[in-house]
């Protein structure tokens, strides 16, 4: 083997990886069931809060669908500043509902919310670079809390779609519904422990189908509203008016935005993470853009807020599917569902308890990942205490929703999201122990000759024996030895 040839297979990012075209559709259409019930929330509760009627609010969620998919794609597979080329699934953000309510309240309507929501996503675009250098503070101590407190704050979510969700009624919490997301849980872990590949890689599509299956079988499933309602509908721009634009709302968003950005760059590293893909500064500046892009495209199709949604990044850790494309194919679906009510509507008609039963695994996934690169971090004192504070004042939020109901409504849109609570505290408690020197440090006595520093970067750390980059992705050191038969080695 040549070593231009060895030096193009290593170049080659796990990502980039291309499946055939009918496991492409079949993985991307599982992202899109994970995300589903997540993505057409925001325009549900945002229509019911507007006192919109049924048309009105299935105008919202076509919208939503037909912009989440464009995102997605935008972010999946990128064009020059726009887009990290990660496997991320983008839809409308829920963090921004609470200020949109009272955007909403304030007189402006629906038309002031949009107006907000444009004006800060095009600022968020000439912001973003600035965001993406703090990467340095997002030591493996800071990311594995980061993506732990991701996975766990999906866990009241997956409790609540196992109850029966919002459209439960009477009928929320009850056995049947338990039993029946049960039933779901037992079906993707047999079908993972299958041996098959096959089957494992697709578990939980087959987990959620077999799971609807039974369903119909106890009569918690409907699809006779699948046909009512158009077939086809293109989202018209501006269907609600023409955007207002008022600073006291747009400053409200942009708040909203620098959540966003947490968030979102929480969800990059954790899908690097899951990957083994290489996150740089640049890298997040194109995600958190293409964010932003898409943030301010989506009130001209009448919907919100984008943002990468964390759910989706268990689904790659749980099927090991770390392309791209699969992803793109998700958002290619998407906006096929926003263009076509129909499937959209049989997509809705999913009984909620079933999807409840597969949150189970695909998010308990997202936290497992981050209790391993937590692993990763160095065990002392100080990184114990930054892990045991963060992940408790990020779980504030999900045990006790109210905590913030007395503080300022700026105080309660950053830290009523347990992603953004724990983040915030994890890097800040990082820079006071880790960053921040309290004395002068004296000089060890040792010494190394600076060629040996050649092939070190900023955050390189060497821990066990072993060398990780600030990201804690451990980098190959190669010997001498090696170096001479074709490799190049590390000056170490």
């Amino acid at each position: 083997m040549s070593a231009a040839h060895s030096n193009a297979a290593t170049s080659t990012r796990p990502e980039d990886e291309r499946l055939p075209p009918g496991r492409t559709i079949a993985y991307g259409f599982q992202h899109v069931l994970t995300m589903y019930g997540g993505i057409i929330a925001p325009p549900l509760v945002m229509g019911g809060a507007a006192g919109m009627d049924t048309a009105q609010i299935g105008v919202l969620v076509a919208s939503c669908l037909f912009i989440g998919g464009l995102a997605t794609i935008l972010q999946t597979l990128g064009i020059p500043f726009f887009g990290a080329q990660l496997p991320l699934v983008q839809g409308t953000s829920f963090s921004g509902v609470a200020t949109m309510i009272a955007i909403l309240n304030g007189g402006g309507g629906m038309p002031a919310v949009f107006g907000a929501v444009l004006a800060a996503g095009a600022i968020g675009i000439v912001i973003a670079p600035f965001f993406a250098k703090l990467l340095r503070f997002f030591p493996p101590v800071v990311t594995g809390v980061v993506i732990t407190i991701i996975g766990m704050s999906l866990f009241p979510v997956t409790a609540d779609w196992a109850m029966g969700g919002a459209t439960a009624g009477e009928d929320y919490g009850s056995l049947k519904n338990i039993a029946l997301a049960a039933i779901t849980l037992v079906i993707l872990l047999a079908l993972s422990k299958s041996g098959v590949p096959a089957l494992s890689r697709l578990s939980i599509l087959l987990s959620i189908v077999l799971g609807t299956v039974v369903a119909a079988f106890m009569g918690l499933a409907d699809f006779s509203t699948v046909l009512d309602g158009d077939i086809f509908a293109f989202p018209t721009p501006f269907a609600f008016g023409l955007p207002v634009f008022e600073l006291g709302a747009i400053i409200s968003m942009m708040i909203v935005i620098l959540v966003t950005y947490t968030e979102t760059t929480a969800d990059m590293l954790a899908v690097a993470e899951v990957t083994g893909s290489k996150v740089d500064a640049k890298r997040i500046a194109n995600g958190l853009r293409a964010d932003m892009l898409s943030s301010t495209v989506a009130p001209v199709f009448n919907t919100f807020t984008q943002s990468a949604f964390a759910q989706n990044v268990g689904l790659v850790a749980i099927t090991g599917v770390k392309s791209r494309f699969v992803v793109a194919a998700g958002g290619g679906i998407l906006v096929i569902l926003g263009l076509l009510p129909v499937l959209g509507r049989v997509v809705a008609s999913i009984p909620t308890p079933v999807l409840g039963g597969a949150g189970i695994v695909l998010f308990g996934s997202v936290a497992a990942a981050g209790i391993r690169t937590l692993a990763k971090a160095k065990d002392d004192n100080m990184n114990m205490l930054i892990i045991a504070t963060s992940l408790a004042f990020g779980c504030i939020p999900m045990v006790k929703p109210d905590f913030y109901e007395h503080f300022p409504t700026w105080v309660g849109t950053i830290f009523q999201s347990s992603i953004s609570s724990a983040t915030i505290m994890a890097v800040l408690l990082n820079i006071i122990f880790n960053e921040l020197t309290w004395r002068k440090k004296e000089d060890s006595g040792r010494t190394v000759y600076k060629y040996q520093l050649t092939g070190l970067q900023d955050g390189d750390r060497l821990i066990g024996g072993k060398l990780y980059d600030s990201k804690g992705l451990e980098i190959k050191v190669i010997s001498e030895e090696q170096g001479e038969a074709g490799d190049r080695p590390m000056p170490l």
